[in-house]
């Protein structure tokens, strides 16, 4: 019973327009005052451990170095390196768009940022070597999720915080099907330029493919440097989202110039409000998950599906089923921090590895960033394209059949995303 009043009040305060970060807050707060006794100093206490988290800080940090690379000409040349390796394939240039976004994606951590980066410069590249405007905003609202489920990723940064997980294995679970998922989206956009006949690009030189990766190396080097150090024990990936953010500040300032010094008080504002109101809903979301606790919900939760007989693929199914209906109210960090600790002990008394729950809930993330009514990366790319929703929506439904039966591999095959963590960490 108090798990439905729970939901319902919470579900009321987001009809009303409330930010949900805020919905969560007052639907604790309101809960606990009123049908609970827990004191105040409880409340306060669970408040500030919840985020008193290392592995937090790791938001601001990638939040930072993905707004230096966005502004500092690392976009561009990723761009021109990837036109020189696939550009004279069909769609040559969508192709490489694709493939700049999954670079890109390896560097910031963000699909939003990816989307920007690569779709301002691309898209209007695209138009004018003849590609239709709706095409080209299929590619990059698409690809552009690359951004959370290739590894450095924010939103794994989240689930790691709220299940305890370790953020190091996460990364590495991601490599694969991020990779996997880029080589789909590619094949996808590759089969439909091909289809219609769209432009390919003059191939290019091994001389011009070697100057273009010189151009581009600085930026490449901060996926080694963050992977690298994961991988070799050198850094956590607390520290080397700090690593990232002093590396993509040297390059957008000193090495590339495309960032001047007088740009950075605006880049580092931006950050910081960007990071407060992430921490500001990962804040209420700690009330949240402790209400939760504290009612037993996800231990009734766990004990109702078993007693169902629910096996491993029903509930799996379940999730992914609740995961994109959530997708259509609420954007990705709000998601994980919400459902995560009401399905992850569910999970784990099913026997489901954590990691691959995981890499499962951020691929579902991805599919909620491309469809609407709230898909971020199609609100992001609409301000790009000037175009509406409802052709964006449109535009990307071929890319997103991809994502979701891409969903189902990633679902029932867990070896794609333990095989590479299993491997290094054991």
């Amino acid at each position: 019973m108090n798990a439905l009043i729970i939901f319902v009040l919470l579900l009321t305060l987001m009809l009303t327009g409330m930010p949900i970060s805020i919905s969560l807050g007052l639907t604790v707060l309101t809960f606990l005052f009123t049908m609970t006794t827990v004191p105040i100093e409880s409340v306060a206490l669970k408040l500030f451990t919840g985020i008193e988290k290392f592995e937090i800080m790791a938001i601001p940090f990638f939040i930072l170095a993905g707004n230096f690379l966005t502004h500092g000409g690392v976009a561009r040349r990723m761009i021109n390196f990837a036109s020189s390796m696939v550009g004279h394939w069909h769609g040559g240039l969508a192709l490489a768009g694709v493939m700049a976004c999954a670079l890109f994606a390896a560097v910031s951590g963000s699909s939003p940022a990816t989307v920007v980066a690569i779709g301002s410069i691309i898209l209007p590249a695209m138009v004018r070597q003849g590609y239709p405007k709706r095409f080209g905003a299929g590619v990059i609202t698409t690809s552009g999720a690359l951004g959370i489920l290739i590894p450095p990723s924010i939103v794994m940064v989240m689930y790691s915080v709220t299940t305890n997980t370790s953020v190091g294995k996460l990364f590495m679970a991601g490599v694969v099907p991020g990779l996997m998922l880029a080589f789909l989206l590619g094949l996808t956009t590759w089969y439909l330029a091909r289809k219609h006949g769209y432009p390919r690009m003059a191939k290019a030189s091994w001389g011009e493919r070697w100057a273009t990766f010189r151009k581009s190396a600085w930026g490449l080097l901060l996926i080694v440097i963050v992977m690298g150090g994961i991988y070799t024990g050198m850094f956590t990936p607390t520290e080397a989202a700090a690593v990232s953010a002093v590396y993509a500040f040297v390059i957008a300032v000193f090495v590339y110039k495309d960032l001047k010094l007088r740009q950075v008080g605006k880049v580092l504002l931006d950050s910081a409000a960007m990071s407060a109101m992430l921490l500001y809903i990962i804040t209420n979301a700690v009330l949240f998950s402790f209400l939760m606790t504290s009612e037993n919900i996800p231990q009734m939760m766990a004990e109702w599906i078993t007693g169902q007989g629910l096996g491993v693929i029903t509930f799996l199914l379940v999730v992914n089923i609740l995961l994109l209906l959530a997708g259509n109210v609420m954007e990705p960090s709000s998601i994980v921090l919400i459902m995560a600790p009401i399905l992850f002990p569910v999970a784990m008394k099913l026997g489901i590895d954590p990691i691959h729950f995981g890499i499962l809930i951020v691929v579902n993330m991805e599919v909620g960033m491309c469809h609407p009514p709230v898909g971020l990366n199609l609100y992001v790319a609409s301000g790009i394209t000037k175009m509406g929703i409802t052709e964006l929506t449109i535009a990307v439904w071929p890319w997103l059949l991809t994502m979701l039966a891409f969903l189902v591999a990633i679902t029932y095959i867990p070896q794609i995303s333990l095989w590479l963590p299993n491997l290094i960490y054991s």
